[in-house]
């Protein structure tokens, strides 16, 4: 299916591929040989940047587990003849902050923790509380709208002390916290093994700069939250997803959400 794309004709992609940690999905084998699932991954890249226009972006989710920690990494170098590495940013799931650390503007009276991951049972590992979001470019010189997913800065002095400190608004930075929803039914309301909310591919398309992204694609539909973003951002879409079921399940959420 990529490799039938038009070249040059996606503006963005916002994809997160099988991370090959033998995750249970109804339709593919998440268990293949390291090898094989690394020269795949190099495949669909590949087949991915000929679709990309010359200053379009590539934002590619990977995680692991603690048990093989390289295979985020062993992704992203395997992305490495097709495509520059311009920005490596890190969703959030879970954060734990301090009230002291916060300082006395964050107005905090406790200790905060929110966001929600799966605790780890070991006296090995730390709980996973991020993944990385890789952002690939043709030539690693494609420009951002960085204040587009800005945030306010927290001492107004330093809106004039800095010249791109513009509309009162500045970077993000590369630490995105976006945590899931709470849900009552894994079955019902993320019948999917490994989703991202529809925040994270919003966020990557106004990175990217919503007024230049013609077309957007996630080849890894799963359960269509890159499309809910599309259309709340008014953005042309493709989804590709090899699972009849899954399939099925993001169309009936895209129609939803238009319904809205």
């Amino acid at each position: 299916m990529l490799r039938s794309l038009t070249p040059a004709s996606i503006s963005v992609i916002v994809t997160s591929p099988p991370y090959n940690l033998g995750v249970r999905y109804r339709s593919y084998d998440d268990t293949v040989p390291r090898a094989r699932y690394l020269q795949w991954t190099g495949d669909w890249i590949a087949a991915a940047a000929q679709a990309l226009e010359p200053e379009g972006s590539l934002f590619l989710n990977v995680g692991a587990k603690p048990t093989d920690p390289w295979t985020s990494m062993d992704v992203a170098q395997a992305a490495r003849p097709h495509l520059a590495l311009q920005n490596t940013i890190h969703w959030i799931k879970s954060i734990a902050i301090d009230r002291d650390a916060a300082g006395a503007a964050a107005g905090l009276s406790r200790d905060l923790n929110v966001g929600h991951y799966k605790p780890i049972n070991s006296t090995r590992f730390v709980n996973d509380c991020h993944e990385f979001i890789f952002h690939f470019t043709p030539h690693g010189r494609t420009p951002l709208d960085r204040r587009a997913i800005g945030v306010r800065y927290q001492d107004a002095s330093n809106v004039t002390r800095w010249a791109n400190g513009a509309n009162d608004r500045r970077c993000r930075g590369n630490t995105w916290f976006i945590p899931y929803e709470t849900i009552q039914s894994r079955d019902k309301d993320r019948p999917h093994p490994a989703t991202f909310p529809p925040r994270v591919p919003e966020y990557c398309v106004r990175l990217h700069g919503l007024d230049r992204t013609r077309m957007m694609l996630d080849p890894f539909l799963g359960l269509g939250n890159s499309a809910i973003a599309a259309l709340d951002l008014g953005v042309d879409f493709v989804g590709i997803e090899i699972d009849p079921h899954y399939l099925d399940e993001a169309v009936a959420r895209v129609r939803h959400a238009k319904s809205q």
